[in-house]
């Protein structure tokens, strides 16, 4: 099952299914630079645009641009988180909107939409904010623009997605759905709805049959060779600093578990990839957890360790319960984690259960710098690791318990250190932060460097990716 979700997010497909299904997003990485960019041309009318995008971000703060438009330092607009608010910014006088309240969900996908008509004779009108089909109302800062205002956006100059139009203040995270409507101000109906099987969750509808004007555009991401395509049949996006692998099944249809950068305060690992490659502390001795705790059903996911400094000892594995639930340092493993990691330095298992106190025990092989497959079969309470790809003890499982803290496991993974630091890449399934050669799907929706069909205690499993349409199938 996955975390609840802070109001606002949407897991979509976990608890309902869609009508329309969105196959693709677009992983953009801020570490990387990764925008796209173009110059609009003459509007059809440069007072009334609606913009739409589904979003599911890194979460950590800063000005990060969803949507830009930028001329110089005193004449730009921008659609951004500013720390955790969501801000519509139109300088120098096309208005500004923050909201009160904040955004923190890194697990969900959010719709955001934004519209303005400085034609519309009513002043609070004349921007909106709309977040998962509902209207934001309560604004730290709020001014609207004079009526018929022209702004920077939708005119003839440089515009960007995922960052600020000049190559600045990139978005971190996945985006989908990226709709721009030249002329029109269209209400959020247009691009989600609530329907009578799922009345409190807001889904994607088909945007295809929408009016787009000269300026308009569409980007579904579903050309892995040209994520800038406009599906619209526009001028396509130029690409900066993405590539193919960017492309990702993690969408607002289908949710996928990533790391959770907000169960870092103790380990203080460095986050990107989507959430998906971590980078821990000089001298950690914890661990991170994943965005979906795991009850019942075979789950698989995978842990590329890139990098490992001589004295660091690398933990894989589940966790029973979140760092910030945990006293002190400890290992995965360790006392207070309910978990059960794989150990890089002597190839032992480490478990917090049944006797307590990170007790290791004789397992499989030692590794530095692998890839160690993790098979979650709480059917059975066993617990499965490869290493790169061959099956550790001979395939006897490790037997898990019953009971930690919360009812789920965490996917996890961290160090026991005593300096230096670790680079950990993951793969749930929708979008690795490592480039897989081989691929291998769980016969549904992920997508693995190693198979996900193990001979598990005499019996062959198959296993599944932790996301939305799984877990309401499998979990």
């Amino acid at each position: 099952m996955p975390l609840p979700s802070i109001p606002s997010g949407n897991v979509a497909s976990a608890t309902a299914s869609t009508g329309f299904n969105v196959a693709n997003s677009c992983r953009f990485n801020d570490a990387d630079s990764a925008i796209l960019t173009r110059t609009l041309g003459t509007p059809t009318n440069v007072d009334k645009w609606t913009f739409s995008a589904w979003i599911k971000w890194e979460g950590f703060g800063g000005d990060t641009k969803i949507f830009s438009a930028y001329v110089d330092g005193s004449n730009f607009g921008h659609i951004q988180f500013t720390g955790y608010t969501l801000s519509y910014n139109g300088t120098p006088s096309a208005g500004t909107l923050t909201t009160s309240r904040v955004f923190r969900d890194v697990s969900a996908w959010y719709n955001i939409q934004v519209i303005y008509d400085s034609g519309n004779s009513t002043e609070g009108d004349r921007i909106q904010i709309w977040v998962n089909g509902v209207r934001e109302t309560s604004f730290s800062t709020e001014t609207y623009p004079s009526q018929n205002q022209d702004g920077v956006f939708n005119s003839g100059q440089p515009h960007g997605v995922g960052g600020r139009a000049d190559s600045s203040q990139f978005w971190g995270g996945y985006m989908a759905e990226v709709v721009f409507c030249d002329g029109q101000a269209y209400d959020a109906s247009n691009f989600g709805e609530f329907d009578e099987d799922s009345p409190t969750i807001w889904k994607p509808k088909d945007v295809s049959g929408l009016t787009f004007g000269n300026n308009g555009f569409y980007l579904d991401f579903e050309a892995s060779d040209n994520l800038g395509n406009d599906a619209n049949g526009g001028t396509d996006w130029s690409e900066a600093n993405l590539a193919a692998a960017d492309q990702a099944s993690d969408t607002p249809t289908n949710n996928f578990c990533v790391m959770n950068p907000l169960d870092n305060f103790k380990n203080a690992a460095t986050f990107s990839e989507g959430n998906c490659k971590l980078v821990t502390a000089s001298s950690p001795y914890f661990y991170n957890t994943g965005t979906f705790g795991l009850s019942n059903g075979k789950w698989y996911y995978e842990c590329k360790v890139a990098s490992s400094a001589p004295s660091d000892y690398n933990i894989i594995g589940i966790a029973g319960e979140i760092g910030a639930g945990t006293a002190g340092d400890a290992e995965l493993g360790g006392t207070g984690t309910y978990g059960y990691g794989y150990h890089g330095n002597d190839g032992k298992y480490i478990s917090d259960v049944p006797t307590g106190g990170g007790a290791a025990y004789a397992y499989g092989a030692t590794y530095s710098t692998s890839t160690i497959g993790v098979y979650i079969d709480l059917d059975n309470n066993k617990l499965y690791f490869t290493k790169d790809g061959t099956l550790q003890n001979s395939g006897t499982g490790i037997s898990i318990g019953t009971s930690p803290p919360h009812g789920v496991f965490f996917p996890a993974g961290g160090e026991q250190s005593t300096g230096g630091s670790a680079t950990l890449e993951f793969n749930f399934g929708g979008c690795p932060a490592f480039a897989i050669s081989s691929g291998n799907t769980d016969g549904d929706y992920g997508n693995f460097e190693y198979s996900t069909t193990i001979t598990g205690d005499g019996a062959s499993k198959t296993f599944k990716a932790i996301c939305t349409k799984n877990l309401a199938e499998y979990g």
